[in-house]
């Protein structure tokens, strides 16, 4: 879905911001508030990760396991 969010604002962004013809007229979304809209989505998709950026390891100092004396 960010690829095709990331799609729609790089087309948005080439395209004018208003337009108007005979059946009416056009006008999409600043680009800020698409970008703003873009980040909000992935900070919501990154806060649903499992984990939450925690990462947890077992450490144990070498020569500990297995040693003999």
């Amino acid at each position: 879905m960010s690829d095709q969010l990331s799609d729609t604002i790089k087309t948005n962004a080439e395209s004018p911001a208003k337009a108007s013809g005979d059946s009416g007229s056009v006008e999409q979304h600043s680009l800020a508030d698409q970008i703003a809209a873009d980040k909000y989505l992935e900070s919501k998709k990154a806060s649903r990760a499992k984990g939450m950026g925690i990462k947890f390891a077992k450490l144990s100092p070498p020569g500990s396991v297995g040693g003999t004396a």
